[in-house]
């Protein structure tokens, strides 16, 4: 069995020679020709078909054939604007039977775009029934029904006045024209797309009134140049709306034929209530599926590469269309809009090739001026031919007239050769012999009617006979006088202006399209940070806090946990970059922006959405840096008294996952980080009331991960609460520089600066304040002065309790008091344990 197996196998692979002599080569319909030139013609022959039977249009008509064959069947058919429908599956029938020898739903599809408004700008077939949608397509064609749309008409115009050229169908029954006279510049106005072989065409369409003004323009000035017919056609006139963008680059795709053209949605952006928007989608690019989108901008949101969306609505109707995306609290609306526009197909690139057939069988790439000349040079052939067939009808005509003419001027004896004659076709021959007609003539007299004869009718006939002979000589005028036909070119494209002009509906917007970052959509503002110690976080207006007077209650700022409290508030604006230092000496970045914007008693969100910190470490410094380039060091202080200094570049990258800022010692966690200049001086500050002051340059700048130097000697159970630098500019020791200090149990004050003394890094500092159980510990402070606040500081004091509690008071109204004194009370409790938090300038 296995033998005869392989034996089968052996003889299914095995070549068979074929001798020449075996094969008869003597018949004389055998040929032998190279195979490599047979498939080369064979494959030209091939490609030319698709090039010009299929898939290019006629620059003169923008009609590919199946296109125009649907049309010139359907006005055979008597299918005119007036008439009733039929239905799709008679129309595709007959097409098919005469002149398209092709497959029926080839047919169909084509009849389904030319019926289409969101396909085509001015749609030729006027449908019944369900010819699809944006997103669904027709129903079948034993369903539907159509008939020539009004403009159409314009299309297949003077075609019986033998104004284009005819062949016989495929079969020989039949003719069909070759081009349709089309008065209106229709590739231009319905643009076309088509893929052939080593060739495509994606001409986009424009608005009739735009496009006929150009024509008339181009009429009157034959070398107008791009940018005069620019002044008409502004771009592409999409029928689904929306935007196009970069008008320099529009006009250089219309002089050379070729290039991208940028498509965007119509949207708007709509505030419901404070802080939260939704966004409308109003207009779609040319040729975006809303099914297709929806569901793209769903996995966006499922796949948490688009954040901020809460849910989309689609509200279309037949009114139009209506998306509603609705956005969740304090995000930016302008930021998500470009990520739209980044990621889904509300933005496109029409990529525009204008490749067609000129004189219906060359492929030329033709630019705006050229299209237009290709068309107004065929509308003079038209009429040309159309004025030449009216002139020699009107010949005719004058021709029989004049004979009738003569039998009435010779009327009875006419009627006498007519009674004597044997019978017509005598009578013919006496009427040619006896006054010399023609044998058309002569039918024309022995076929008139006897009412004819009357007075009233033979005036008619003189009259007409008039009008006659002085229409050929206008005809004939116009035949001799080229310009004239241009004239009527122009009268025909103002009527069409007339008939079918209406407004455009793709907005051209003159500028490209930026390539945002995504804080150039966020406004650059004031706002406030706040962190929890249970690492929530929430960014805040300033106008959420009033300011009141010294020594009030404030108001809630947040809701927290009954075990949690506030632990960081800064205030910045919305573009600044945030450095979060956490206790393990790792540094995290992100922009201020990043945090939503809440209401004021908002929880707020975790920290590990934003940052990937482990979880036995906290954030312990909150830093926002305006402006990196303004600085050159960072001065970081630990809970020890350690301090480094570190250049600052080592932080203008910091990578998602984190970079080593400090290395710490056993038990000790970094505290305050400032940034430095290099030339400044240092204050630290202990919770009980101790205060150092020192040169920066006592400190020689260290690698990112070094551990740093002696700051400040400290007592036992006492740790450093505040580091301040004093930049070069402070360091005249203006009598409004001063050292604020405020307790855990609300009393603060400020002390000039002036009465702290210099001393070397490592010391022990001297007394900043009367530390008792009255005034709690130390827990912040800062050198102050109010000339030279930052400009997003109005001068306001910002205190915060554990609770969440807050209050905002004028700078000016903390008191200057000695280093040794306690202070005065800035801030009253409601809860009996409750202390003071953290405090910053607002």
């Amino acid at each position: 069995m296995k033998k005869n197996i392989k034996k089968i196998q052996k003889n299914k692979f095995k070549k068979t020679k074929i001798k020449k002599e075996e094969v008869n080569l003597t018949h004389d319909k055998i040929e032998l020709i190279d195979l490599k030139q047979e498939m080369g013609r064979s494959y030209l022959d091939y490609a030319m078909s698709v090039i010009v039977s299929r898939a290019l249009p006629d620059v003169r008509d923008g009609l590919k054939p199946v296109h125009r064959r649907i049309l010139y069947a359907m006005d055979e058919m008597g299918l005119k604007p007036s008439a009733k429908y039929r239905k799709s599956a008679t129309v595709v029938g007959n097409c098919l039977g005469k002149y398209h020898p092709h497959g029926d739903q080839s047919v169909y599809d084509s009849m389904v775009r030319m019926a289409q408004n969101f396909s085509l700008r001015y749609p030729l077939i006027d449908g019944q029934g369900n010819w699809g949608s944006g997103e669904d397509g027709a129903a079948q064609m034993r369903y539907t029904e159509c008939r020539l749309a009004p403009i159409a008409e314009e299309v297949l115009i003077d075609i019986d006045q033998e104004t284009v050229d005819f062949v016989p169908n495929y079969d020989g029954t039949a003719q069909e024209p070759t081009v349709l006279p089309a008065k209106l510049p229709n590739l231009l106005l319905n643009g076309a797309m088509g893929i052939a072989v080593g060739m495509a065409t994606n001409i986009p369409p424009h608005n009739l009134n735009e496009v006929c003004d150009a024509a008339i323009h181009l009429i009157d000035h034959p070398k107008a140049e791009m940018d005069d017919l620019f002044q008409f056609i502004k771009g592409p006139d999409f029928p689904t709306g929306g935007l196009i963008f970069d008008t320099s680059q529009i006009k250089q795709v219309y002089a050379i034929g070729k290039g991208p053209i940028v498509m965007r949605a119509k949207t708007e952006i709509v505030e419901k209530k404070l802080n939260q928007f939704d966004i409308i989608i109003n207009e779609l690019p040319y040729q975006v599926n809303k099914s297709t989108l929806l569901q793209r901008i769903a996995e966006l949101v499922k796949n948490k590469k688009l954040d901020g969306i809460k849910d989309i609505r689609d509200e279309s109707d037949r009114e139009g269309l209506r998306i509603v995306i609705e956005l969740k609290k304090a995000v930016f609306p302008q930021k998500i809009l470009n990520r739209l526009f980044k990621l889904t197909d509300l933005q496109q690139v029409f990529h525009v090739n204008m490749v067609s057939l000129s004189q219906g069988i060359q492929p030329k790439i033709l630019g705006l001026k050229g299209m237009l000349e290709e068309h107004i040079g065929h509308r003079q052939i038209v009429i040309r031919k159309r004025i030449e067939y009216n002139l020699r009808k009107t010949k005719d005509r004058v021709h029989i007239l004049r004979g009738l003419q003569t039998a009435l001027d010779h009327l009875d004896a006419i009627i006498k050769i007519i009674k004597q004659s044997k019978d017509r076709e005598a009578a013919k021959k006496n009427l040619i012999k006896k006054y010399r007609l023609t044998e058309i003539q002569a039918v024309a007299i022995l076929e008139m009617r006897l009412h004819q004869l009357a007075g009233l009718e033979r005036t008619k006939i003189k009259d007409e006979l008039k009008e006659k002979i002085k229409k050929i000589k206008e005809l004939e005028e116009i035949l001799a006088k080229p310009k004239m036909i241009l004239k009527i070119i122009k009268k025909e494209m103002n009527e069409l202006k007339e008939k079918y002009g209406d407004a455009r509906r793709t907005k051209v917007v003159s500028r490209e399209i930026e390539k945002f970052k995504e804080e150039d959509l966020i406004p650059n503002e004031s706002t406030v940070i706040i962190i929890t110690q249970d690492g929530y976080i929430k960014r805040l207006a300033p106008e959420s806090f009033k300011t009141q007077a010294r020594g009030g209650k404030g108001v809630t700022g947040l809701e927290v946990k009954e075990e949690d409290r506030v632990q960081h508030l800064v205030t910045t604006t919305t573009h600044s970059d945030l450095l979060f230092f956490t206790t393990r000496g790792k540094v995290f970045q992100i922009k201020a922006y990043d945090v939503p914007q809440t209401q004021r008693t908002a929880k707020g969100q975790s920290l590990v959405n934003f940052l990937e910190m482990a979880s036995n470490e906290k954030v312990s410094v909150l830093l926002p840096v305006s402006d990196l380039e303004n600085y050159k060091y960072l001065v970081m202080v630990t809970e020890k008294g350690i301090i480094k200094k570190v250049s600052i570049t080592d932080f203008t990258n910091v990578r998602r996952s984190g970079l080593i800022a400090l290395k710490l010692k056993h038990e000790d966690t970094l505290q305050w980080v400032k940034p430095s200049t290099g030339k400044n001086e240092i204050v630290l500050i202990s919770t009980l009331g101790q205060a150092i002051r020192f040169k920066e340059k006592d400190i020689r700048a260290m690698g990112r991960t070094a551990a740093g130097v002696r700051g400040m000697r400290l007592k036992i159970n006492d740790h450093i609460i505040g580091m301040e630098i004093i930049y070069q500019e402070v360091q005249k020791e203006s009598s409004e520089d001063k050292l604020l200090v405020i307790t855990e149990n609300g009393f603060g004050k400020m002390t000039g600066l002036k009465n702290y003394r210099f001393q070397y890094r490592g010391g022990s500092g001297v007394k900043t304040a009367k530390i008792t159980e009255k005034t709690g510990k130390i827990i912040s402070a800062r050198v102050i002065n109010e000339q030279r606040l930052p400009t997003f500081v109005k001068g306001d004091l910002l205190l915060i309790s554990r609770s969440g509690q807050i209050i905002r008071l004028p700078l000016k109204s903390v008191p200057v008091m000695s280093r040794s004194t306690q202070g005065v009370r800035l801030m009253r409790f409601k809860g009996k344990n409750d202390k003071v938090s953290s405090s910053t300038l607002i």
